[in-house]
């Protein structure tokens, strides 16, 4: 099992504010390089990596994907273990959430632009 390293859950002071290595599976290790592989060129763009609620446990990571534009920022928050794909197609990252009998939710970042859908359809080719 990979290890990720991440932001402390904000949690009262008796708890040091230093990164925290949370176990997570191989192929969720994946999904945030292709995230961090999209936001690391994009000025605008932000990926954070937190501790989620169920301390100890593996996989226990939340993201949030920020776009930050002048007066307006977007925010884009999940349990990474809700992540079953994440595609860069070069001018957009798709976020494939809850797929099931080819339905999904779907979250795109753009340069310029965040968009989700609740219900995509799926058509493969």
């Amino acid at each position: 099992m990979a290890s990720l390293t991440v932001q402390p859950r904000p949690t009262p002071e008796e708890r040091p504010n230093d990164p925290v290595e949370v176990e997570v599976d191989e192929a969720l290790t994946v999904l945030v390089a292709t995230i961090e592989d999209f936001v690391s060129p994009r000025q605008n763009w932000e990926l954070q990596l937190r501790e989620g609620t169920d301390f100890g446990r593996a996989n226990n990571v939340e993201i949030r994907v920020l776009l930050a534009a002048g007066e307006q920022t977007s925010v884009l928050s999940f349990r990474l273990d809700q992540l079953e794909a994440a595609d860069d197609t070069g001018q957009e990252l798709v976020l494939r959430f809850e797929e099931r009998d080819g339905i999904a939710k779907l979250a795109r970042c753009t340069a310029n632009g965040l968009e989700v859908e609740l219900y995509h359809i799926l058509t493969f080719t």
